[in-house]
């Protein structure tokens, strides 16, 4: 008696279908799984290997001795740094006595829109760095606040930041030349430059009435 091929119907057709879709899509989960977690390490590893990089453009390593990615406070939204969103404290230690805190603001009124900043104030007020990272300025033109795009390396615009305070840099220095200030910029773009500086100051002047609070564990500033 012979044997005649079985015949599937359409029911049983699309089941067997479905049935190895479904462990197609698991077999391929799994292996998505596998790599991201194969990879996860070396992907957060380069990515705090990056947020130190930028700390120390602003902190130099030597002036610290702490974990500066561990010793931190979460800001809520705070406008006086022009900042709708929560932000991060860093704070600088060296041999367990405040260095500096790094942090984040904003300058909303730059040229081609929000200009945001990291910031570097020492334990005696100072500025120790500044850096903008991120911007919408136009290439070659106004993209000189940013030091990676400024094409004087030896001594960036940004740098003219450094070592100022509000204690010991009077207010009206406080402003590009133009304006009357100490604070030098490119011709033809102006109005970056006097955002960053009034953002700078006024982020400086935030922090430097906390500076205590902001320092002190777990110490919520507002």
């Amino acid at each position: 008696m012979s044997s005649t091929p079985r015949e599937f119907t359409a029911p049983a057709m699309a089941l067997r279908t479905a049935a190895i879709l479904f462990v197609f899509v698991i077999i391929f989960t799994a292996f998505l799984s596998a790599a991201y977690n194969w990879t996860r390490p070396a992907i957060e590893a380069s990515a705090l290997e990056e947020k130190m990089k930028l700390l120390n453009e602003v902190l130099p390593a030597a002036d610290y001795d702490n974990r500066l990615l561990e010793d931190t406070l979460t800001l809520p939204a705070t406008p006086e740094l022009g900042l709708k969103e929560p932000s991060t404290v860093y704070r600088a230690r060296k041999a367990g006595q405040p260095a500096a805190l790094v942090f984040e603001a904003a300058a909303p009124d730059g040229y081609a829109g929000r200009i945001r900043l990291l910031i570097a104030l020492r334990a005696d007020g100072t500025l120790a760095g500044v850096r903008v990272t991120q911007h919408k300025e136009t290439p070659g033109l106004g993209d000189y606040i940013d030091p990676r795009k400024d094409k004087n390396k030896a001594a960036p615009w940004i740098g003219q930041f450094v070592g100022l305070s509000v204690s010991g840099t009077p207010e009206k220095a406080w402003r590009v030349r133009k304006d009357g200030g100490q604070i030098d910029y490119h011709a033809g773009a102006t109005v970056s430059p006097r955002a960053i500086t009034k953002a700078v100051r006024k982020a400086v002047l935030w922090a430097d009435i906390r500076r205590e609070q902001l320092f002190s564990e777990g110490g919520a500033a507002r």
